[in-house]
């Protein structure tokens, strides 16, 4: 499958303003993942992870951390969840306005990892991959969330440490 199968159903996925969400494809050898993005919630993590989309720069990365019943983790270039892009962004999560538009961590959820610094941000994000909200209560409020796996659960369950993004693409994305 791949991004032509899904753009019928993408292209309806609409926002709560009436407006086309962005979507991001990740192909792996494993299947598609499919997640809508949400810049009225992330306006800057949106930006930096679509400018990091569109130079490639995910593409050939591994998932460098799987912790069952919580994350998969990829983004990371050196794959050892110590790397990133060279830049970091602010922790949107900081701003009570933005953190009220955010997704609660729950399966399928996506986020950006950091360090301790709520700024430390770059391109390593998680992904949610418990039904159950328990081990997800800490970090609602303390990281970015800006994104949500809307086709190919499967899939994301199914990675492990080590896995391949092989392709990742944007669409629909228009930076304001």
């Amino acid at each position: 499958m791949r991004f032509s199968l899904f753009s019928a159903f993408l292209a309806t996925v609409i926002s709560c303003n009436g407006e086309q969400l962005p979507y991001v494809t990740i192909e792996t050898e494993k299947g598609n993942i499919i997640i809508e993005l949400y810049p009225e919630a992330a306006p800057a993590t949106v930006a930096n992870f679509a400018k990091l989309i569109e130079s490639d720069f995910y593409d050939g990365v591994v998932f460098h951390r799987f912790v069952p019943g919580f994350v998969i983790q990829g983004g990371d270039p050196q794959g050892t969840g110590r790397g990133g892009p060279g830049w970091t962004i602010p922790g949107e999560f900081q701003n009570p306005d933005l953190r009220e538009k955010m997704p609660i961590h729950e399966k399928g959820v996506v986020a950006m990892a950091r360090t301790q610094n709520p700024d430390s941000a770059g391109s390593q994000f998680y992904i949610c991959v418990s039904s159950d909200p328990t081990p997800y209560a800490h970090l609602n409020g303390s990281y970015t969330t800006f994104g949500k796996v809307i086709e190919g659960m499967d899939v994301v369950d199914a990675l492990r440490e080590g896995d391949v993004m092989e392709r990742v693409a944007i669409e629909n994305y228009q930076e304001e």
